[in-house]
């Protein structure tokens, strides 16, 4: 027996069934990027032409910042996003016993370093821990086996400098900087605490304690010569904000609001990429069903510089950001890339990987900007069924559109027994979304692993 599918997913896979029934809208929405479980505190880098995605992991039906493993996700056109899964957790640091919340990755010495706020089991204080993979997804390792840095704060974020200087930065309610080490889990001096002030962070009223905007979640980076340090602002509910500086130390000058108040979740946390000569904004909201301040989902707006390098005002949309280029079908897929999960979990994959499973009767995967250029002529995907099966119904433009083709899938022994199934296809030209609808009868039908078309011949020229 297979353990039965969260309240939450089901509740999404109702609302989305609604929501086919509805008039057809001029795009399908692709924010929030994950919808299979809640994502928080967005870290996004770019490594080897490939954007990766660090996030938090709310737990279902949490009314806490109830938190204990990390996720990444990574891809090449900001559309369709590949879940590489739980590369982390609480269990990596055995000296933290709790909250593993918003961390950041850094790339240096073909090492990757992950820095997350936990709980230090024997102070009872959130202290700053750091990992290391020798992949971007994994797995990581506790570098030290005991805090980097304790002063009870949280919300770490690196910046290497050009001249190689990294400097990691953290703090709620003060924002706090330590200078690292090239060896990136050591560093030299003492903390430095920022002076917050209202010309450099703006001004809070009503509010002794916090005489300014900063609240927590520094992003600091580097760009065209200006130092940027965006930040959650004013909780509760908080707002992003930013601030610029000529070094990486400061004097910061408050610049104002990026996103305003939005979203259903009081707290929201930036990062900021530039990517394929295009510049991205992700943040967190509440917007998945279910979703609210501690059940938050990530989403990525596409933005433009002003002249000036100020950032303009960046609002929420459930659209996302444009595809960049198109998704090949006729070279191997990961089943967990998507655009959209309708009903679906993920799970480690015995082939390694994950894997698509949880499947039922109306669930299914919209994959985005399909490009199938002359057509297809069959499809393959990789399957396993502890039951009956059922069947893959691939579909163009929506779950409801052109049926280009139809695999049987049945059963194999077990939810990891793999089998490999292929049917033909016909219709399947152009650049199109493409929907894998999966039908059958009652209760889980069958996981998928990866997919592949395979391409028509073309026509022979006299």
């Amino acid at each position: 027996m297979r353990p039965a599918r969260s309240r939450r997913l089901a509740w999404i896979m109702s609302v989305l069934c609604i929501m086919s029934l509805l008039p057809a809208t001029p795009a399908m929405a692709d924010n929030p990027i994950v919808q299979t479980i809640y994502t928080a505190d967005p870290a996004p880098l770019v490594h080897n032409g490939r954007v990766y995605l660090y996030t938090g992991h709310d737990e279902d039906g949490s009314t806490y910042f109830t938190m204990r493993d990390w996720r990444v996700y990574s891809s090449t056109d900001m559309a369709n996003w590949t879940d590489h899964g739980s590369p982390m957790s609480l269990a990596t640091f055995a000296w933290a016993d709790a909250n593993a919340w918003a961390g950041h990755v850094a790339y240096r010495n073909g090492r990757f370093y992950w820095y997350v706020p936990v709980r230090n089991r024997r102070t009872g204080g959130m202290a700053i821990g750091v990992a290391v993979g020798d992949s971007p997804t994994g797995p990581f390792r506790d570098a030290l086996g005991r805090p980097l840095v304790e002063n009870n704060e949280i919300d770490p974020n690196v910046l290497i400098d050009d001249d190689g200087q990294a400097y990691l930065y953290w703090g709620n309610p003060r924002l706090a900087y330590v200078r690292l080490n090239n060896d990136m889990i050591s560093y030299s001096g003492g903390i430095t605490y920022i002076q917050l002030t209202g010309a450099g962070f703006g001004t809070r009223n009503g509010n002794p304690s916090r005489p300014t905007l900063y609240e927590e979640g520094p992003w600091v980076y580097k760009r065209n010569g200006l130092y940027y340090n965006v930040f959650a602002a004013e909780c509760c509910s908080e707002f992003i904000a930013y601030s610029t500086a000529p070094s990486a130390t400061g004097p910061w000058t408050y610049r104002g609001t990026i996103m305003p108040r939005q979203g259903s979740s009081f707290t929201n946390h930036a990062g900021i990429i530039d990517y394929a000569g295009g510049s991205y904004f992700f943040y967190h909201n509440g917007a998945l069903p279910g979703g609210g301040g501690f059940t938050r989902s990530v989403a990525v707006e596409k933005f433009t510089y002003n002249a000036d390098g100020s950032i303009p005002t960046i609002n929420m949309t459930t659209a996302g950001p444009p595809q960049v280029g198109t998704l090949n079908p006729f070279v191997r897929q990961e089943a967990e890339t998507v655009a959209w999960a309708s009903g679906v979990e993920t799970e480690p994959s015995s082939e390694g990987g994950m894997n698509v499973g949880y499947i039922e009767n109306g669930d299914y995967l919209k994959v985005k900007g399909v490009a199938f250029g002359n057509g297809a002529a069959a499809f393959t995907a990789r399957v396993a069924s502890a039951t009956s099966g059922g069947r893959i119904e691939l579909r163009l433009g929506s779950a409801t559109g052109t049926l280009v083709g139809t695999c049987a899938v049945n059963g194999t022994g077990g939810w990891q027994n793999w089998t490999t199934v292929t049917c033909p296809v016909s219709g399947a030209t152009g650049t199109r979304d493409l929907y894998l609808r999966f039908a059958g009868g009652g209760g889980y039908l069958f996981n998928v692993n990866w997919w592949q078309f395979t391409g028509s011949a073309l026509p022979s020229t006299p």
